[in-house]
């Protein structure tokens, strides 16, 4: 078990890193290939290669009973799990199957875990959600990446929503096929999320609204712009950085 293991589009080290997978999360081995396995997700069935030693076997019954649960998720930057024999850090958004406010339950193996952690069973208030976006705040971008020291544009809105309740697909251009369109970008609300095309047209780019048309986005760092019709405007550089295609509603 690791914190975090990286996700890649082919089975080599030199191959483009897609996503990572979080400490606690399940995964379906699809194939294998040398010390490849290529690996499906089971929260939102993204698929990639993963070194082989970077992966623990669970049950086959561990693994249905985790599909069918909602899982607390790490809520501090780092925090640490541990028993008798192991500690290891474990970063925000890692999943901690099967907790119970002290102790988290991997394939029939107890752990402790001390940190903040989310409640599945507690509804989410855009206001909170907003709190979590604000935590990611000056995190660096890495394509590909899902953690507080390394984020993509989706992979922070993927981790601010599941963090909150709710799993989003993996990628922008799956990401903005959920939800209901907001027509014009002065009838935001916090949480809504926009979205960015390039110039074919692809959906490339998305971020998180906040107050006064204010909007999250991985760009360099999580930083925070203005919205408007035409898109991202970047005070600091003077120019506009996206161009916006759509927005859409998560929560009503």
């Amino acid at each position: 078990m690791l914190s975090l293991v990286p996700m890649r589009a082919e089975p080599s080290d030199k191959a483009e890193m897609v996503t990572q997978v979080l400490f606690g999360e399940c995964l379906e081995v699809l194939s294998k290939q040398g010390n490849w396995v290529q690996v499906q997700l089971a929260s939102d069935e993204y698929r990639g290669w993963i070194d082989y030693k970077q992966y623990v076997p669970v049950s086959v019954a561990y693994f249905q009973e985790w599909k069918a649960a909602q899982h607390p998720r790490a809520l501090d930057i780092v925090q640490v799990v541990s028993n008798a024999d192991m500690r290891l850090p474990v970063g925000i958004g890692a999943y901690l199957p099967f907790f119970d406010g002290m102790s988290l339950r991997i394939d029939g193996q107890s752990y402790q875990y001390s940190g903040r952690a989310t409640n599945p069973a507690v509804p989410v208030t855009t206001a909170q959600l907003t709190k979590v976006a604000l935590g990611f705040l000056k995190a660096p971008y890495l394509w590909g990446g899902k953690s507080m020291f390394g984020i993509d544009c989706s992979g922070f809105t993927q981790q601010v929503y599941g963090l909150c309740g709710f799993q989003l697909p993996r990628d922008a251009s799956q990401q903005v096929a959920v939800g209901e369109e907001v027509h014009f970008a002065t009838q935001t609300q916090p949480g809504d999320l926009a979205y960015f095309a390039n110039d074919e047209g692809r959906i490339t780019h998305v971020g998180i609204m906040l107050e006064g048309q204010q909007i999250m986005h991985a760009h360099g760092e999580i930083r925070i712009d203005t919205l408007d019709h035409n898109g991202i405007y970047n005070a600091e550089r003077k120019r506009y950085s996206h161009n916006l295609r759509i927005i859409k509603r998560i929560f009503s």
